[in-house]
């Protein structure tokens, strides 16, 4: 599993989609923060980072996607996918490889990201005055997020040998499973139980874990549909019909 995740992690520093990627979320969440009329934090007059945390899922949307487009859409289409199952490894660590690796990568673009809590927190009057704990709170979701949407991302590639075609479906799955169900909610079917079905949605446990409280249900939901892709992309890679 470790030279998998070394390969793929190379294999993507080695990609120029890389570098676009993390450049593009770091221009853009800048943009959002510090330059935007009605989102930047100088306008705004109060030292929080909220802007960066609602801008961050979206833009995970779509840059998240084209990261994994690759990790088995770019095998199949080379034919080196057989020869990567014929490798005395099990499927789960050929998966969990290639997961950890864009995981990491998505992670990396979070760091510099550091810098503008620095600047938060020395701008705050007086200096320091802003909530941290709800920060880390909000930064343990967007890792979360980011976890599940790897998770997406990598299942999307395992069913198309075309990275396009996976990139549209990683796009999609990620904006059901973020936004999909609390639009679900809204339909006057469900009644009382429009709650209920907002809850299956990300943004439900992503909003409730940025503030800065970690309640095991949040952290469960999260490991349990990274879990359920990962079981998923398994099952489409023991289908082997490539």
């Amino acid at each position: 599993m470790l030279a998998i995740l070394k390969k793929e992690f190379n294999g993507f520093l080695n990609s120029l989609i890389a570098y676009i990627v993390i450049g593009v979320f770091l221009v853009a969440i800048g943009m959002f923060m510090w330059v935007f009329p009605e989102t930047n934090v100088l306008d705004y007059g109060f030292a929080d980072m909220q802007t960066l945390f609602n801008m961050a899922p979206w833009l995970f949307l779509f840059l998240i996607p084209a990261i994994t487009m690759r990790t088995f859409a770019e095998e199949k289409r080379e034919g080196t996918i057989e020869l990567l199952l014929t490798k005395p490894i099990t499927d789960l660590q050929l998966i969990l490889g290639k997961y950890t690796a864009a995981l990491l990568l998505a992670l990396f673009a979070l760091v510099p990201t550091l810098l503008y809590y620095y600047s938060v927190y020395a701008l705050g009057n007086p200096a320091g005055n802003i909530d941290s704990a709800a920060v880390v709170g909000s930064y343990l979701g967007l890792v979360f997020l980011a976890g599940v949407f790897c998770a997406i991302g990598v299942f999307a590639s395992s069913v198309s040998d075309n990275q396009i075609i996976s990139f549209v479906i990683a796009v999609f799955l990620c904006y059901i499973f973020y936004m999909g169900f609390d639009l679900i909610a809204t339909l006057p079917m469900w009644g009382n139980y429009s709650y209920q079905v907002s809850q299956l949605g990300i943004a439900y446990h992503y909003s409730s874990i940025s503030k800065g409280l970690i309640d095991s249900r949040d952290v469960l939901y999260f490991i349990s549909v990274i879990a359920f892709m990962v079981l998923s992309t398994k099952l489409v890679l023991k289908s082997r019909k490539w």
